[in-house]
């Protein structure tokens, strides 16, 4: 597949090149442009990302972050089978925990959420940092949603970590995973808090939390371009009209008076 000459390979995280070093140079400079191409693409192109993947595994499927590149870039693309696999592979090369999660979630996407809940209860959680314990309770949180256990779930994200009030990486998904499975109870009033409290910490619009508070707010946004060739859009308040129609509602009255 085509890399840019721009892409060099030295791009990639200085720990992935040390595993690198094992094989030959010129070998070890193509795989590692392949990665590149995959970290650069996987969000936004995860299907093309998917393709670099494979080139970089059929090249190094002994170099352990090669399998798990390959796994996230199946993960990327609903290949939950294929990556659960290739995160096994670069688990056994390495003796890290640190994939568990994600693997549980590949069990969730399988249709295994009971497998899922029963690696959230195993000894490797413990030896998991804190980001991905946080992680680990997410998904065990889905699976008991997933089973229909939707009170188990809400009780399952209820943690020290989402009732601190500081600011982490997982804090946004967390209060909008509570604020979820609240909505899906009926518990509104809630869950509207909830979602405030996930957009608060949401500085790099990880979540919608916006688009929730404002769906529970009655607010609706309409396309002005689609409508008067405009740009952007605007909000709609519950009757229907926008800031913009009640301001010429405001004038109208003063020109009246």
């Amino acid at each position: 597949m085509p890399i840019p000459p721009e892409v060099t390979g030295d791009e990639i995280d200085k720990d992935v090149r040390q595993e690198l070093m094992s094989l030959p140079k010129g070998l070890a400079e193509d795989v590692a442009r392949n990665l590149v191409m995959v970290a650069q693409l996987i969000d936004e192109d995860p299907e093309k990302a998917y393709g670099y993947s494979r080139v970089a595994l059929r090249l190094a499927s002994r170099v352990a972050a090669v399998r798990e590149a390959a796994g996230f870039a199946a993960y990327a693309n609903q290949k939950y089978a294929e990556a659960l696999a290739e995160f096994r592979a670069a688990r056994r090369m390495t003796g890290s925990v640190e994939l568990w999660p994600v693997m549980a979630d590949c069990e969730r996407g399988l249709g295994r959420p009971e497998r899922a809940l029963a690696m959230a209860g195993e000894p490797e959680v413990q030896k998991l940092d804190k980001a991905s314990q946080v992680e680990m309770r997410l998904v065990a949180a889905g699976a008991r949603r997933d089973m229909g256990q939707l009170d188990a779930a809400i009780v399952t994200l209820q943690s020290p970590e989402l009732a601190s009030n500081s600011n982490q990486p997982w804090t946004a998904r967390l209060r909008y995973a509570y604020a979820d499975a609240l909505l899906e109870a009926g518990r509104e009033a809630e869950a509207r808090e909830w979602f405030a409290k996930a957009l608060e910490a949401d500085k790099d619009g990880s979540t919608d939390a916006s688009d929730r508070l404002a769906e529970l707010d009655g607010v609706e946004f309409v396309d002005v371009a689609a409508e008067d060739g405009g740009v952007g859009a605007e909000p709609v308040d519950a009757d229907g009209e926008s800031d913009e129609d009640d301001d010429a509602d405001e004038n109208d009255d003063e020109r009246r008076d």
